[in-house]
C-alpha cells in the first residue's frame, strides 16, 4: 500500500515536498515514480527512478522537480521548486517492476491514492 502526503496549496514560486510511503520494504522496488494529472487532462509521468539511479524527469520539471527515497523509511519523496500554475493536479506515486514499463506505458503495481498540488 502506498500513500501521498505532502500536498497543499501554494503560491507560484515557491515549494513543497511530497512524499509516499509505503506499507512494504521498497527498498527492494525496482522503479519508484510519481505521476499527476491536472483536471480535464491525462494523467502523466513527471518522474521515475530505478535501482540503477536511472531518473528520466518530463521536461516540464527538470530543474525543479527532484526524487529522492529513504529505504529505512519506506518512503519516496518529490522535492517540487519553483512552483508554476501549471503544475496544479493530483500528484500520485507509484511502484513497479519496470521502467521501461512505468515511464512509456504508466504500467504500475501499486498506486497511491493520491495528493492535490494547487499553485496560484
Amino acid at each position: 500500500q502506498l500513500v501521498e502526503s505532502g500536498g497543499g496549496s501554494v503560491q507560484a514560486g515557491g515549494s513543497l515536498r511530497l512524499s509516499c510511503a509505503a506499507s512494504g520494504d521498497i527498498s527492494s522496488a525496482f522503479v519508484m515514480g510519481w505521476f499527476r494529472q491536472a483536471p480535464g487532462k491525462e494523467r502523466e509521468g513527471v518522474v521515475v527512478i530505478n535501482s540503477d539511479g536511472v531518473t528520466p524527469y518530463a521536461d516540464s520539471v527538470k530543474g525543479r522537480f527532484t526524487i529522492s527515497k529513504d529505504n529505512a523509511n519506506n518512503t519516496q519523496y518529490l522535492q517540487m521548486n519553483s512552483l508554476k500554475p501549471e503544475d496544479t493536479a493530483m500528484y500520485y506515486c507509484a511502484v513497479g517492476s519496470s521502467l521501461l514499463q512505468m515511464w512509456s506505458h504508466q504500467k504500475a503495481d501499486y498506486w497511491g491514492q493520491g495528493t492535490q498540488v494547487t499553485v496560484s
